[in-house]
């Protein structure tokens, strides 16, 4: 028995025409998938949203520190908001941009001297 590629290409065309799957079970996979990528990107958009909180949140004497490592205290942020300076010393104040701060502590605390006895 010879079978050509004309004749198989044929019954497949038949078939195919023959039996069309319904258009909500073509979908479904689709949206299945589309609800997948929904869900596994939500704690993204959470700790996105987390951070622009608390970046917009900060404000004078907070303690930061930057994604460099740098630990300071906020001084100044600038009137567009786009930069903040940090007292990083007694006399070294530093300017950053904003989006440079990694983490807020909150405000800083009394400063604790301990004197030997």
């Amino acid at each position: 028995m010879l079978v050509t590629l004309n004749s198989l290409l044929l019954l497949a065309e038949g078939e195919a025409a023959g039996q069309q799957a319904p258009l909500w079970s073509l979908a479904f996979p689709l949206l299945a998938i589309f609800g997948l990528f929904y869900f596994m990107d939500a704690p993204r958009r959470r700790d996105q949203a987390r951070r622009e909180s608390m970046l917009k949140n900060m404000k004078k004497n907070d303690r930061v520190a930057t994604i460099g490592g740098i630990l300071g205290s906020v001084v100044n942020i600038s009137t567009d908001g786009k930069e903040v300076t940090l007292k990083v010393d007694d006399n070294t104040r530093i300017k950053f941009r904003r989006t440079a701060i990694a983490e807020v502590f909150g405000d800083e605390p009394a400063e604790t001297t301990t004197k030997p006895t």
